[in-house]
């Protein structure tokens, strides 16, 4: 069983601590049908024609993790590693708000964050994978969460509404982009006056952090990155073992 997951979990390029095991897929992920806004606004920036960069800014931009490989995203030692609730503690959501969690995968931070938003808050989760929203939507139901709007975003289109939302995080989701240009121009858009992004980034400086170096940034491509896209860094947090907390204000 162990060389099967390892297997599946290869196709999302990623690495993991070979002490752990697998983690069974999260039950009723085929039987959720997806929800999606009834409006969205189009995308403010042009989408280009031709294939997906394999880089940008010198920068390799690594493969989607697969939904083949999603039980990763909800291991038993995340909560300890990655501290979840400390991290949405630090982006300082109030009740209310609401929270673009793109590339939400699983929803593991959809769920804890659309509990911090209540009352009136909700959270819009994107993903490019049908399958991992329906493991989203499976996951919100369980744990008796209703707040959270699903969306099939693609590579090209963000699939946010203009100036509806508050923060926009992206978790270990960044370094994936296809096209980071026009999605970060399509997140600036989507923002409301006061606005921000946090992303959760495996550290690049650091070569012992157990993850390909495709799956890491460094905080200076970050910053510049966000650069051109028009924001400015406002918060370095460094209060977790492998990853950073950074966020961004536009300029």
């Amino acid at each position: 069983m162990r060389l099967v997951w390892a297997a599946l979990f290869a196709l999302s390029g990623c690495t993991r601590p070979n002490t752990e095991t697998a983690p069974s897929p999260p039950p009723g992920a085929n039987a959720i049908t997806l929800t999606a806004p009834s409006a969205i606004a189009p995308t403010p920036a042009p989408i280009p024609s031709g294939p997906a960069a394999n880089s940008y800014l010198g920068r390799p931009i690594a493969k989607p993790m697969s939904f083949l490989g999603s039980d990763w995203l909800d291991r038993p030692d995340r909560a300890q590693t990655e501290q979840p609730d400390k991290v949405v503690d630090a982006l300082h959501v109030v009740p209310g708000s609401t929270v673009a969690d793109v590339g939400a995968g699983t929803g593991y931070f959809s769920i804890r964050i659309a509990r911090k938003v209540l009352p009136g808050g909700r959270v819009i989760a994107t993903d490019i994978q049908p399958q991992m929203l329906k493991m989203l939507e499976a996951n919100a139901k369980t744990a008796g969460v209703e707040n959270i709007t699903t969306v099939l975003c693609t590579e090209t289109d963000a699939k946010l509404p203009l100036a509806s939302i508050d923060l926009a995080l992206m978790v270990d989701v960044y370094h994936e982009l296809a096209r980071p240009a026009e999605t970060l121009a399509q997140v600036r858009a989507a923002l409301k006056p006061g606005g921000r992004v946090a992303l959760v980034e495996y550290r690049g400086e650091d070569a012992t952090v157990p993850i390909k170096p495709e799956h890491k940034t460094t905080l200076a491509q970050l910053r510049l990155e966000l650069g051109r896209a028009g924001f400015a860094l406002t918060e370095d947090l460094e209060f977790l073992k492998h990853q950073r907390v950074v966020i961004f204000e536009p300029k």
